[in-house]
């Protein structure tokens, strides 16, 4: 299997703090933007998207900053992907920062997903 290598992204969004929290640490704010359904039973989750699902171990979660889950299939590995609130301590400026991994060939195309994703949430959330 190839290594995975360790991508960051930033998306600036014009929404509280808080109110991002609650869209990216819940099963029903997860399932409003990042898969069509999320149940979550102690320490896992469950995203599905169209039949298929995949389960996550929630490694930590630090409210209202950050949410961090390793994927079932990467149980074994250092491959984890978090989402992570970060306040402009100057202007205030919220950005939801994306950490995830990818093979070298699919870097692109999960940079892609996210963005989708990301977008469908600043819809949701009514932001720019």
């Amino acid at each position: 299997m190839d290594d995975k290598i360790k991508y960051e992204m930033e998306f600036p969004i014009q929404v509280s703090p808080s109110l991002l929290y609650t869209y990216i640490s819940t099963p029903s704010g997860l399932s409003e933007w990042y898969a069509d359904n999320v149940n979550s039973r102690g320490e896992y989750f469950t995203f599905i998207w169209e039949g298929s699902e995949e389960k996550a171990k929630l490694l930590s979660k630090k409210s209202p900053e950050r949410i961090k889950f390793r994927w079932i299939d990467d149980e074994h590995t250092d491959y984890f992907f978090e989402l992570r609130i970060q306040v402009d301590e100057i202007t205030k400026d919220v950005s939801l920062m994306i950490t995830d991994f990818a093979e070298e060939d699919e870097i692109e195309e999960g940079k892609m997903l996210w963005e989708n994703m990301i977008s469908e949430l600043k819809q949701i959330l009514g932001s720019k």
